[in-house]
C-alpha cells in the first residue's frame, strides 16, 4: 500500500537541477520572493559539503491527461516542499538571480576559503572583505560552470597564496565540486492521492509540522502549467495581492516586461493608486473567492482536482476538463481584480459602518460576501441599486452569527448550493428568519457581548452600528465615534479600571468586559479620571443645568439623553457605584444588542 502512495528516490544535486532545467520538476516558488536568509543558503552549502543530511524534497506528480486526439500528455512533478532549498542551490551553485520580497532580482554569492583550518568558517555570504582577501574564492558558482578549468584556477590561486600545498588545494576543490554529486532524498507522491492524504504525509515528514493549505496546492498546480496560462494567472494573483498591501510596488511590476505584455497588466494597474486598507486579500482570499464565483463550489480541494483534469464521475483525467477549468478560473480572477467590482464592494462594506480594518475579524466572511456581490451583479432578478443593500445585510448577518467560523468550506458549499437552487432573496429570507429571531436579539446577542475580547464579532458590529448611525461619542456633540475609531480615539472603561480594582474587582475578564468599553475623546477621558460613574456622570448632569462645562461639550438634558442612547449607556448610570457594576453590564449588553438590531433593520 505504501508503494502506491509514494516512491522514495535518491537524486544527486546536479540531477535535480537538471530535472528542473528540463521542466520535469517545477518549482512553484520560482516566480515568488525567496524568503530564506542568506546565511541559510550558506548553511545549506556547508551541510552538503560536509555530507550532512539536508532533509527530504517532496514532489507531487500531476496526472497524465487524455488529450482530444487520444494521446496522453505526461504530468510534471511539482515541488510542494523543498522549494527554498532548491532555489538556494540554484542561486549559490548555478549563479541564478532570485527575487527579494519586492520582486527585485538579486544574486546570493557564497564565498569559500579552502585554506582555513576552522571548518565553521569555510563558507561565508560574500561581502567586500572576500573580494579583497585572496584566500577567499568570492563566488563558488564560478567553480560549477561547465567551462571551469580546475588546473588553471588552482595555479592562479596559488600565485596569490604562496606556499600552499597544491595537492591539498586540489582535493579541497574537488570536495567542493562534489556537492553536485551529493544525494538528496526525494519523496514522489502519486497523483491519485487526495489532498487530505498529501497534507497528512507532508505534516508527518516536515519537521516543523506546518500544514500546507489547499491554496498552496492550487498555486503549485498553476505554476506547473504553461499550456493553459496557469503560470501567468498565478503571477496575476501574486502581483495583485502584493500591490493590495503595498501600492508603491507597481514600478517593480513594470520591470516584468513579459507580464506587461499581457492583458492583466492594465487590469491591476489601478491598485497603484489605491490606499484602501479594509480588504487586503492574499492569494487564499483571491483563489477562494474566484473559485466560488466561477465554479459554484466551496471546497478548494475540488479546484486542485479540476485543474488536474479530473472527471469526478469516471475518476479519469482529461485535457478538456483542464482547459475548461483554467478558463473558468480566469473568469473568476478577472472579476475579482476588476476595479469597479472591488471598489463598489468596499463601499458597501464601509457603508455598513465597517470603516476600519480593526472591525473586520474574518477574512472568510469577507471572501464570501465579495463572491456574493460578484454573483448578484450577474443576477437579472435583482435590481442593481439593491445589490449593496443585500450585501450589507448578509455581511452583518454572517458576521454576527459567525457563519463562516469553524467549518467554513462546508457551510459555504451549502450556501452556494441553496442560493443557486432557490435564488438569493428566498435563501436570504429563510436564513434571516431562522438565524435572527427575537430570541437572537434578546438573549443570544446580549450573551455574545458577555466577553472581554474587543475583537469579538458582536462588539465589532456594535461599533460598526454606531458608525453607520452617525453616533456621537460619549459626552460630545460633533465628535463622532467614527472620528475616534479612525483617527485619535482609544477604547476606555465606563467604570474606570483603577476605580474597579480599588474596590475589589481585580480580574481582567471582569473589568475588561466589552460592555464596559467605550470610545472617548482624549480630553473627555482625562476629565473623567478614575472617578466613579455617579461622580462624573453627575458632573455632566450638573453642567446641563449650570452651563458650566466640565466634561465634554453637552449642556442640554435632552441632548445628554440622546447621547446616552447613541452609546447604549443606561440612564441609571448617573447613580451607579461599584456595587451596581454587574447590573450595569447586564443593562448595557441589552442596550448594545438593541442598537445593533436597530442598525441591522435600518440597512
Amino acid at each position: 500500500m505504501v508503494g502506491e502512495k509514494f516512491t522514495l528516490m535518491q537524486y544527486s544535486v546536479s540531477a535535480i537541477l537538471g530535472l528542473i532545467d528540463a521542466q520535469q520538476f517545477v518549482i512553484p516558488e520560482i516566480q515568488r520572493p525567496f524568503v530564506w536568509k542568506r546565511t541559510q543558503v550558506k548553511d545549506l552549502i556547508d551541510s552538503l559539503y560536509n555530507g550532512y543530511p539536508t532533509g527530504y524534497i517532496i514532489t507531487w506528480k500531476n496526472p497524465d491527461v487524455k488529450t482530444k486526439d487520444g494521446n496522453v500528455a505526461n504530468g510534471k512533478h511539482v515541488l510542494i516542499d523543498g522549494q527554498q532549498r532548491i532555489t538556494a542551490l540554484m542561486a549559490a551553485i548555478l549563479g541564478l538571480e532570485v527575487l527579494d520580497e519586492d520582486f527585485n532580482k538579486d544574486r546570493i554569492k557564497i564565498a569559500f576559503n579552502p585554506l582555513t583550518n576552522d571548518l565553521t568558517k569555510r563558507f561565508a555570504v560574500q561581502d567586500a572583505s572576500h573580494l579583497k582577501d585572496k584566500r577567499w574564492i568570492p563566488d563558488i558558482a564560478e567553480l560549477f560552470k561547465t567551462d571551469f578549468k580546475q588546473r588553471a584556477f588552482e595555479n592562479e590561486y596559488a600565485s596569490y597564496n604562496e606556499g600552499i600545498d597544491l595537492d591539498e588545494l586540489s582535493n579541497t576543490i574537488l570536495k567542493l565540486k562534489g556537492i553536485a554529486n551529493r544525494q538528496i532524498g526525494v519523496i514522489e507522491l502519486d497523483h491519485s492521492l487526495e489532498i487530505d492524504e498529501v497534507t497528512e504525509i507532508f505534516i508527518r515528514i516536515n519537521s516543523k509540522g506546518t500544514a500546507l493549505s489547499q491554496c498552496d496546492f492550487v498555486m503549485s498546480k498553476m505554476a506547473a502549467d504553461t499550456v493553459h496560462g496557469g503560470n501567468t494567472l498565478r503571477k496575476v494573483i501574486d502581483y495583485f495581492c502584493h500591490m493590495a498591501v503595498k501600492p508603491d510596488f507597481y514600478p517593480q511590476i513594470q520591470k516584468d516586461f513579459e507580464f506587461e505584455k499581457t492583458e492583466y497588466a492594465t487590469k491591476i494597474k489601478w491598485l497603484a493608486k489605491d490606499n484602501e486598507d479594509i480588504y487586503k486579500p492574499d492569494y487564499n482570499d483571491m483563489l477562494r473567492t474566484a473559485f466560488m464565483y466561477s465554479f459554484d463550489r466551496g471546497k478548494l480541494a475540488d479546484l486542485v482536482s479540476l485543474l488536474s483534469g479530473r472527471d469526478f464521475e469516471t475518476r479519469e483525467f482529461r485535457e478538456d476538463i483542464v482547459e475548461e477549468s483554467y478558463k473558468k478560473l480566469n473568469e473568476g480572477v478577472c472579476a475579482f481584480i476588476k476595479e469597479y467590482n472591488f471598489a463598489q464592494f468596499i463601499l458597501a462594506i464601509k457603508g455598513a459602518g465597517y470603516q476600519s480594518s480593526k472591525l473586520l475579524n474574518s477574512k472568510m466572511t469577507l471572501d464570501f460576501a465579495y463572491m456574493l456581490y460578484l454573483r448578484l451583479l450577474q443576477d437579472q432578478t435583482i435590481p442593481n441599486h439593491q445589490i449593496k443593500h443585500h450585501i450589507q445585510k448578509w455581511f452583518v448577518l454572517s458576521t454576527l452569527t459567525s457563519r463562516y467560523i469553524g467549518s467554513p468550506e462546508s457551510v459555504m458549499s451549502r450556501d452556494i448550493k441553496s442560493i443557486t437552487e432557490k435564488g438569493f432573496v428566498n435563501f436570504f429570507e429563510e436564513i434571516e428568519a431562522s438565524a435572527l429571531s427575537d430570541t437572537f436579539w434578546n438573549i443570544t446577542l446580549p450573551q455574545a457581548l458577555e466577553t472581554s475580547s474587543t475583537n469579538s464579532p458582536a462588539f465589532n458590529t456594535f461599533l460598526a452600528a454606531q458608525i453607520n448611525l452617525n453616533c456621537n461619542s460619549l459626552f460630545m456633540h460633533g465628535t463622532m465615534v467614527a472620528d475616534l475609531l479612525n483617527i485619535s480615539g482609544d477604547v476606555h472603561h465606563i467604570f474606570p479600571k483603577a476605580y474597579l480594582r480599588a474596590n475589589g474587582v481585580n480580574t481582567k475578564i471582569k473589568y475588561n468586559q466589552v460592555a464596559n468599553y467605550i470610545y472617548l475623546d482624549t480630553q473627555v477621558n482625562k476629565a473623567i479620571r478614575d472617578d466613579a460613574p455617579n461622580i462624573y456622570f453627575g458632573k455632566v448632569l450638573d453642567q446641563c443645568n449650570t452651563k458650566n462645562v466640565v466634561i465634554g461639550n453637552i449642556t442640554d438634558c435632552d441632548r445628554l439623553k440622546q447621547n446616552l442612547e447613541q452609546n447604549a449607556v443606561p440612564e441609571t448610570v448617573v447613580n451607579m457605584t461599584v456595587k451596581d457594576y454587574d447590573k450595569f453590564l447586564e443593562q448595557r449588553r441589552y442596550l448594545m444588542a438593541k442598537l445593533i438590531e436597530k442598525y441591522y433593520k435600518k440597512l
